[in-house]
C-alpha cells in the first residue's frame, strides 16, 4: 500500500511538473490575433496637444471644427492611442451636434463610466484596452437603431478607409461594408 501511494504521489508531481508545457502545446494550437491593442508611452508621446487634453485629460474638441464630424467615407474608426476597433461609417448618423455620432460600437472595446463633470450625470465612453476618453452615449440616438447616439471626439479616432483595412490588419471588419 505504501508502494501505491509512493507511486501515486510520484506520479501526480510528473502531471504538475508537465502542465507548463501542456498548456503551451494548447496554446501554440490555437489561433493567435495578430494585433494588440494596449496604450503605450511612445503612443501617447505621438499625440498631438488636442489629441493629448481629448484622450489623456478629458477634454472635448470644438463641435463643427473637428477631423471626422462630417466623414461620410466608409471605413473604421479606432483608438488613436491602442488601434483598438471603436465605430464603423455604417453606424454613423448626422446627429446635428458638430461632433461624429455612432449608433453602436463595432466590438466590445467602450467602457462606460459615470460622468457628473459640468453640473450633470452623463454617461462617458472610454476605450477598453487604451483607456482613452472618446466622449459620451446619449438616449437621444435614432430610434430604429436602438436610440443610443455615441457622440464621439474626433480627436480620439483615427479614420481607416475600406480599401485599408487588410493592409492595416483590420481584414476581419470588411465585411461589415459588404452590401
Amino acid at each position: 500500500m505504501k508502494n501505491i501511494k509512493q507511486h501515486i504521489g510520484m506520479l501526480a508531481l510528473a502531471v504538475i511538473a508537465a502542465l507548463p508545457i501542456m498548456a503551451s502545446v494548447q496554446a501554440e494550437e490555437k489561433p493567435m490575433s495578430t494585433k494588440s491593442y494596449n496604450k503605450t508611452e511612445s503612443a501617447v508621446e505621438k499625440l498631438d496637444s488636442l489629441q493629448y487634453r481629448v484622450t489623456q485629460e478629458e477634454g472635448t474638441e470644438p463641435p463643427f471644427m473637428n477631423e471626422y464630424w462630417d466623414n461620410k467615407k466608409p471605413g473604421l474608426y479606432v483608438d488613436i492611442v491602442s488601434g483598438e476597433p471603436l465605430f464603423s461609417s455604417t453606424n454613423k448618423f448626422d446627429s446635428g451636434t458638430g461632433w461624429p455620432s455612432f449608433t453602436k460600437p463595432v466590438a466590445d472595446n467602450i467602457v462606460e463610466k459615470s460622468d457628473i463633470t459640468l453640473g450633470m450625470t452623463r454617461t462617458e465612453v472610454r476605450s477598453k484596452h487604451g483607456d482613452s476618453h472618446l466622449g459620451h452615449v446619449f438616449n437621444d440616438g435614432p430610434r430604429t437603431e436602438g436610440g443610443l447616439r455615441y457622440c464621439i471626439n474626433s480627436a480620439s479616432l483615427r479614420f481607416i478607409p475600406v480599401d485599408k483595412l487588410e493592409e492595416e490588419g483590420y481584414g476581419e471588419y470588411t465585411s461589415l461594408f459588404d452590401q
